[in-house]
């Protein structure tokens, strides 16, 4: 397997403040990795660090197979790394022509050379003519992707580039910039807190939490079988409750409910994701009481307060039901389980 990048035992810190603690991981080459967490947690930290921009206390940096940071230092011009930042990082006094042609030889900056960049964007040669200011601002990113990518990099690194723009820009942006990306078989490292966005883009998924990573593995591994409770939890919504575990299966106040294999046994808890809760018709099995409705267009999410055996009103799930519901608070329902439950030890 070729790697474009490998980084190990990575640390990071700026005066008493650890930001970066034992980071360790490799990037296949022509993949497409997303690092996610919530703010604070180090991502943008560790994207400056693989480009080049500042140096870490600890650990080593190659790209391609080329230490770049720790037992030898290349500065960010020498390392072949494309960097798109949050806001673009335009030039606000140069035309959108000068800006992506910064990113080219002087030689190679001529007028034909900057339209086919404008055009593995999807924008118009004509917009070469224009500022920054007179650009929407997903026509903006994708002048600093262009701008990236006229440099020919190994490695394209993507700084939250969408966070800035509104809902339907933002996925149109981004199925642009990873059409354009796979396209060019380009390396890619996107960070981002928007667990959705992380699922959707990148062959591989790389969880942080306050310097370290957590998990790494494809989207759908760390949907469906996050390594703890805090990252399921930030990956999306999560119906987490106390269960006895043994011989495959949970007892909890959703019932019998089958676990995934993991070596959990005894007092646990366990991690449902809101559409393995399904609502059945008869009333039979599980039963609650609709608490609250939240509408979210295409579908709903409904918080059911749990009854217990005895009829006693014990704990709160929510289930996610696609499409419209005439359910309202106070209603009472059934449920039932679908799949299985992650198991993790108290």
């Amino acid at each position: 397997m070729t790697y474009a990048l490998k980084v190990e035992g990575l640390d990071k810190s700026f005066g008493a403040s650890t930001i970066l603690r034992h980071v360790t991981f490799a990037v296949e080459a022509g993949s497409t990795t997303a690092i996610v967490g919530p703010s604070g947690c180090g991502k943008t930290t560790l994207l400056r660090l693989i480009a080049g921009f500042e140096k870490p206390d600890a650990g080593t940096i190659a790209l391609a197979g080329r230490v770049v940071a720790g037992g030898g230092w290349a500065p960010a011009h020498r390392r072949s790394v494309g960097y798109v930042a949050q806001d673009g990082a335009l030039f606000p006094h140069a035309t959108v022509g000068a800006n992506v042609g910064f990113g080219l030889p002087r030689r190679a900056r001529t007028a034909p050379r900057i339209a086919e960049l404008l055009e593995m964007v999807s924008l118009d040669p004509s917009y070469a003519a224009r500022r920054p200011d007179e650009l929407s601002g997903g026509q903006q990113q994708r002048v600093a992707l262009a701008r990236a990518l006229a440099r020919e990099p190994e490695l394209m690194l993507l700084d939250e580039p969408f966070s800035a723009l509104d809902a339907g820009l933002r996925a149109n942006t981004r199925r642009i910039v990873a059409d354009v990306l796979a396209k060019a078989a380009i390396t890619t490292i996107l960070v981002t807190h928007d667990q959705p966005e992380a699922l959707s883009f990148a062959d591989r998924v790389a969880v942080m939490s306050t310097g370290c990573l957590a998990q790494i593995g494809t989207p759908r591994e760390i949907y469906s079988t996050p390594i703890d409770v805090p990252t399921a939890q930030f990956i999306g919504d999560a119906v987490v409750m106390s269960a006895h575990v043994d011989r495959g299966r949970a007892h909890c106040a959703l019932g019998d409910v089958t676990v995934a294999s993991n070596g959990v046994h005894g007092n646990a808890r366990i991690m449902l994701r809101p559409e393995q809760i399904e609502l059945t018709s008869d009333g039979a099995g599980i039963t609650g009481t609709v608490v609250d409705v939240e509408f979210l267009g295409s579908e709903m999410l409904l918080g059911i307060r749990l009854d217990n055996a005895d009829g006693v009103v014990s704990e709160r799930v929510t289930v996610r039901r696609f499409g419209a519901t005439a359910l309202t608070p106070g209603d009472r329902v059934g449920i039932r389980v679908l799949g299985k439950a992650v198991a993790y030890e108290l």
